[in-house]
């Protein structure tokens, strides 16, 4: 297997977008991300979009209007793992000499639902008796607040944290900090959750450029190595689930510490799918940044801020930054880049040199997610 390497990134501003489509917003990342690197359409070898709501074909719909035609290409529906499956399938066609040249990118328009909890998958028993994302997170919060002497206090520091990030993130949905008093009085949407312990439904796009270690020295461009990619799926079964533990993010950390022979010690940063506030405590506990059931305490510490032993969510994370689905697991690689590289500006982490990304999601019945993926990504 071959290193591979990030040599650039792209995004296309979260927010509400309503007149542009999935494929305009994704038009705009990798425009951007061609302007950025120099690279030309016809040095790409092959693209892979990721997209849950954006259509069939969404990704010869983005690339044939940069010029990139005739290439293999595909498009990735994963969940709110979508991006991040595009990025790990570019990673696999470099790393294995199939490619030199490889645009991954995540692109989601959600304003077309008009609010309210996105839908999910038709034909699943636990969504038809009613399950949303925002009672299944509620459930895993009232089960880790009564086993670990959690408070919603705790969740709500999740919250400000996260908001406090993103009000330096020009490229963050929310872009302002909100207090504890902020969180106690928006409104409930699911006990213990209020409207400031969950993320927005956002618009938006991230490209990146995989390549080579040759490609990303013949571009000059500021490239860091992506040292592990990995995707994976939830494990079924029908017994009890424990609600706290999210089992595939622990075996997809796993085996990405494997691949990159780093432990979670080593982390500077994580980028963390924190579509609601218990979220980074379950996850990070799960990615192994913190001890079971004190996540909420490291939180409290200050061990999770931009300038603590291991900054989480940097950006602002889905808290703030948004959660446009398919496009969050490429955005968060994008974030990742400008830390390593130094170009992270007002959300710089001093002396950031190892990043971990991760994003999950789908419910459906049987499993706690349906796909997970990890990146870990160093500057050298």
């Amino acid at each position: 297997m071959r290193p591979v390497h990030v040599a650039g990134a792209a995004v296309q501003p979260f927010g509400k977008h309503p007149t542009l489509n999935a494929a305009e917003l994704g038009h705009r990342a990798v425009r951007e991300l061609l302007d950025r690197t120099g690279i030309t359409p016809d040095a790409v070898d092959a693209g892979f979009g990721g997209s849950t709501y954006g259509g069939s074909l969404l990704t010869q719909r983005v690339l044939q209007r940069v010029g990139v035609s005739g290439q293999p290409v595909f498009t990735v529906e994963n969940a709110c793992a979508s991006g991040a499956s595009a990025v790990h399938l570019g990673w696999q066609a470099v790393a294995s000499g199939s490619a030199d040249v490889v645009i991954a990118f995540g692109a989601e328009n959600l304003s077309g639902f008009g609010g309210g909890t996105l839908p999910l998958t038709t034909n699943d028993i636990e969504i038809e008796q009613g399950m949303v994302m925002p009672a299944a997170y509620a459930m895993r919060a009232q089960r880790y607040l009564h086993d670990f002497g959690a408070s919603v206090d705790d969740l709500t520091a999740v919250s400000v944290k996260n908001r406090r990030n993103g009000a330096l993130n020009p490229r963050a949905h929310f872009r302002r900090e909100v207090s504890e008093a902020d969180v106690a009085a928006s409104r409930p949407v699911a006990d213990p959750l209020r409207l400031l312990h969950c993320c927005p439904n956002s618009d938006g796009a991230a490209a990146v450029l995989l390549c080579t270690e040759e490609v990303a020295r013949e571009l000059g461009t500021p490239s860091v190595r992506m040292r592990a990619s990995v995707v994976r799926s939830g494990t079924f079964h029908t017994a009890y689930r424990d609600m706290t533990w999210p089992d595939i993010t622990e075996r997809a950390a796993r085996a990405a510490f494997d691949m990159a022979g780093l432990m979670p010690g080593d982390l500077d940063l994580v980028e963390l799918h924190d579509a609601f506030s218990i979220a980074e405590l379950l996850h990070s506990e799960a990615l192994g940044i913190a001890e079971r059931g004190k996540a909420h305490q490291a939180v409290r510490n200050g061990e999770f801020d931009r300038d603590g032993r291991v900054a989480v969510s940097p950006s602002g994370g889905l808290m703030s930054r948004g959660h446009p689905v398919g496009a969050t697991g490429a955005t968060q690689i994008c974030e990742a880049y400008w830390q390593l590289t130094g170009q992270a500006g007002d959300l710089q982490v001093p002396n950031a040199s190892v990043a971990l990304t991760h994003v999950t999601g789908g419910g459906i019945f049987g499993v706690d997610n349906g796909a997970c993926s990890v990146h870990i990504l160093t500057s050298d």
